[in-house]
């Protein structure tokens, strides 16, 4: 795991850093040499329970096509009508729908398998798995396929506006 007190992040998990710490979140980044790129890799390699994962996905509206993040605990598969339900004074009633890579990195600034919670290009609709906020303190990347901060469920939702409810297929 690399040190982010000597300032050794890569840009994109930097970007992640200023915009915490921007919003007086003091979160540590850790760097590792392994992937975190999925749930079961990243709890694996923080030592937490895969549900303590905050994974970051992205949709886009339809119609629209403005960039919706759900930040879903990692032992969760997501309902998109959920999410739709969750977020329509949002979204005009519209539905969402799974975003591509592109979308995802022009939207986002970051690529698929590192999008944090925060720092994105466009600010983006966010729903808030309520299954994580029965967790002390939860794990989300930070903006690469290996980097990763701690933090608490509501400071998620503070930082990033997010509307908390059911988005978990039953």
């Amino acid at each position: 795991m690399s040190d982010n007190a000597r300032g050794d992040l890569p840009a994109s998990a930097r970007k992640v850093q200023e915009t915490l710490q921007a919003w007086g979140h003091h979160a540590r980044i850790a760097v590792f040499d392994q992937s975190t790129r999925t749930s079961a890799e990243a709890a694996a390699t923080v030592g937490c329970t895969v549900g303590q994962i905050a994974k970051s996905l992205v949709f886009r509206t339809k119609p629209g096509n403005r960039p919706v993040l759900v930040i879903a605990s990692g032992n969760n598969r997501v309902d998109e009508k959920k999410v739709a339900a969750l977020l329509a004074e949002w979204t005009d009633g519209g539905r969402i729908a799974r975003a591509d890579a592109d979308f995802v990195r022009t939207k986002t600034g970051f690529a698929i398998g590192g999008v944090p919670p925060v720092g994105h290009a466009e600010p983006p609709l966010v729903a808030i798995d309520e299954d994580l906020l029965g967790f002390e303190t939860v794990w989300a990347a930070a903006g690469t396929p290996n980097a990763v901060f701690e933090l608490r469920p509501a400071d998620l939702v503070t930082l990033t506006g997010g509307r908390v409810g059911p988005v978990a297929k039953d």
